[in-house]
């Protein structure tokens, strides 16, 4: 939704989502929220603002909607243990690069520090993301198949209730 602030914009209002819309196009889609001060802040819609005041993330109302996956959180902490006075500037720009190029891709480049015990840092996550290289391989996942014939013996055995019987 960048670039519409001050423009008049249609928000159609279904059971399970909001649909944004502008014009003729669907610029936005989200969860709807049910209850009392039920919030969501969505980063790429504050990003610019934050860049301009990284200082402001410290005492943010809506801090917590800030870490899109617990390695963002992970990070952040680790750039407050490193360098408290440089953290928020740094976590702000981490933001930033996600809602530029990628927040996948910035994710999986703060998977591989993590995984090797690497410095955070907003340089070394952006070296990465710009190297291009392809961060997460296809993982093998091998499910054996299951035997059916210990279900046969189950309901065989009477153990299993049909939940007609008193």
């Amino acid at each position: 939704m960048d670039g519409l602030w001050g423009e008049m914009v249609d928000v159609k209002i279904g059971a399970e989502e909001l649909e944004v819309w502008y014009g003729r196009k669907r610029v936005e889609r989200m969860p709807r929220l049910r209850g009392q001060d039920g919030h969501r802040v969505d980063y790429r819609h504050i990003i610019d603002w934050l860049v301009r005041k990284p200082g402001a993330f410290e005492n943010y109302r809506y801090k917590e909607d800030l870490f899109p996956t617990t390695r963002f959180r992970m990070a952040y902490d680790s750039l407050r243990q490193a360098n408290p006075l440089q953290a928020n500037r740094d976590y702000v720009g981490l933001l930033y690069l996600a809602a530029k190029e990628s927040e996948t891709v910035v994710n999986e480049a703060l998977r591989r520090l993590l995984e090797e015990e690497s410095p955070i840092s907003l340089e070394a996550v952006r070296r990465i993301v710009q190297s291009g290289e392809k961060l997460c391989p296809p993982r093998e996942v091998n499910v054996q198949a299951v035997d059916l014939a210990h279900y046969d013996e189950l309901l065989g055995a009477g153990e299993v209730s049909d939940g007609l019987q008193g």
